[in-house]
């Protein structure tokens, strides 16, 4: 049986929730406040708190959530996490806001597969409040500092997360590494493929050592450089 939570460096764990497959990550600050990162499938909330109690963590030491989009996979589990931690709502980038208020993924590309994926029941999640939103560049005063980067394509207000002081990078679904190989998101649930591999290259410009993913396991040796020639070979 897999671990409730994988160490990325002090302070910052993986939860994977669904295997490797789909990851929430926790960062905890010195006064034992935690910040949440996603909130995986409707079912994840679970393995969540168990994730939590693992690192002698409770759902009430969560003081924040974030997530990187409005997409079922990230937010299906998002209400019952507030409803656990108490806290008003969730954060994430002001152009997904209406997507979670809404209860649904943000919009598909224009392709047959993409409409037709956008009318399913897996792309709908039980509507959220919202807490902060959030903008590029800001820096959340969140376990040494959390710098929001605006990674847009995959949803319109998608966003990485750079944690300054471990060196953590996560790329969201910005890009995948399902079985520790990266690949670009399947374009037929982003809402533009073309500008999320443009965005993207701006993860090859930040300072980091270890690349996470919520979809995939981490890369801790040479992340940034593995990450560069991916996006030099993968952009067409």
């Amino acid at each position: 049986m897999a671990a409730p939570t994988v160490l990325l460096s002090r302070g910052v764990y993986r939860i994977p929730t669904f295997g490797d497959f789909i990851n929430s990550f926790a960062l905890v600050d010195d006064d034992g406040q935690v910040t949440l990162v996603d909130c995986g499938l409707a079912r994840a909330p679970r393995r969540i708190v168990e994730a939590l109690a693992s690192i002698g963590r409770h759902p009430s030491d969560v003081t924040r959530i974030l997530l990187t989009h409005a997409h079922s996979d990230h937010a299906g589990g998002a209400r019952e996490m507030v409803a656990r931690t108490g806290i008003p709502g969730v954060d994430v980038h002001a152009d997904d806001v209406a997507y979670l208020a809404a209860g649904h993924n943000a919009p598909a590309g224009p392709s047959t597969a993409g409409r037709l994926l956008s009318r399913t029941s897996s792309a709908r999640f039980d509507p959220v409040a919202v807490g902060e939103v959030l903008s590029d560049g800001q820096v959340l005063d969140i376990a040494g500092g959390l710098r929001i980067v605006h990674t847009p394509g995959h949803t319109p207000g998608h966003v990485s997360l750079l944690h300054e002081d471990s060196g953590v990078l996560i790329t969201g679904d910005a890009i995948f590494n399902m079985a520790s190989r990266m690949r670009w998101p399947l374009a037929a649930i982003c809402t533009s493929a073309r500008q999320n591999k443009q965005s993207a290259h701006v993860l090859g410009e930040l300072d980091y050592s270890l690349a996470a993913f919520t979809h995939g396991p981490e890369i801790r040796e040479g992340a940034r450089e593995k990450i560069r020639a991916f996006l030099r070979h993968s952009s067409s």
